[in-house]
């Protein structure tokens, strides 16, 4: 059972330590194996990213009242550059973390995106060719009124909340676009859009090419229209992904940019979706059913 912080902590780290030691031969490293261990950098990332310490001067600094659990601090541009050579791990713990969700068994999925800005629009004309060599554009952000310049984060979530799969694009491709070609890696799910994802067409081509059930609920002025208690349901099922885009906005500062490089974006998002699938992950072995649960227990206001 986890009582505490330092419970979570020691919690996240066996489960981390239990993959790298699989992944490790699949991610050689040259030179001598550093004095904080990839495995503990892994998790003070991750936990890191669950507490919301999302720049690496505030993330050190909580770290160093807890010498007992992790004595061997590297300094910030160090973790910041070794969190950098560690996504493609990252990432591939998280992929291990569905496997043990039995995420195969889902019934369904939702699909929706949420912004990622890089910079201050203010300043993004002064601030943007660098992020533009990486495909960040101005684009507008319908459900908040807002113009954003950086990317769009398109997500695939179960029925019970866990993060699929997901891709970054520029803020100006639409989502209908983007979601086609994410949903065209998951055949035989049934999928709920919202009005975004609206297609006659694409919803044909992922049905008949790769077997891929997009469900979007019919405009006001359509002629056709749903029954009330079937409306009811789909709004059931599209909070769940509200739900999730809320967690990652609010708990993990997903739409709040620290990074000074695409690699840096990446390599924070990836943790950040970890994360995620990380708590869900602790919460189906110790039995719970509510992510809520985990983040009460492990982070007391």
């Amino acid at each position: 059972m986890i009582a505490n912080f330092e419970d979570f902590c020691l919690y996240c780290y066996v489960l981390v330590d239990e993959f790298w030691r699989v992944l490790a031969p699949f991610f050689p490293r040259p030179g001598p194996d550093p004095v904080c261990a990839d495995s503990e950098l892994i998790t003070m990332a991750l936990v890191g990213a669950c507490r919301g310490w999302d720049e690496e001067t505030t993330l050190l600094r909580h770290w160093r009242a807890y010498p007992h659990l992790f004595p061997r601090l590297p300094e910030r541009s160090r973790f910041n550059r070794r969190r950098r050579q560690l996504a493609p791990v990252i990432n591939a713990l998280r992929q291990g973390l569905l496997r043990g969700l039995d995420v195969a068994l889902a019934p369904g999925g939702v699909v929706d995106s949420l912004p990622v800005p890089v910079v201050p629009f203010h300043g993004a004309r002064t601030c943007s060719r660098a992020w533009a060599a990486h495909g960040a554009r101005f684009g507008k952000v319908p459900s908040k009124k807002q113009t954003i310049f950086g990317y769009k984060l398109h997500l695939l979530v179960t029925w019970g909340g866990v993060i699929l799969d997901f891709e970054l694009a520029p803020a100006n491709v639409a989502d209908l676009v983007v979601g086609e070609e994410l949903l065209a890696g998951w055949p035989g799910l049934v999928v709920l859009g919202d009005k975004a994802y609206t297609s006659a067409a694409v919803r044909a081509r992922l049905r008949e090419e790769h077997a891929v059930t997009l469900l979007v609920p019919p405009r006001r002025n359509e002629k056709r229209q749903l029954a009330t208690r079937v409306c009811r349901q789909l709004q059931a099922v599209r909070a769940i992904i509200e739900t999730v885009n809320g967690q990652l906005a609010d708990q993990f500062q997903i739409e709040s940019n620290h990074a000074h490089s695409f690699a840096g974006l990446c390599a924070r998002l990836y943790t950040k979706l970890t994360a995620h699938t990380l708590c869900i992950a602790l919460n189906r072995r110790l039995g719970k059913a509510d992510f809520l649960q985990i983040k009460a227990l492990a982070f007391p206001i």
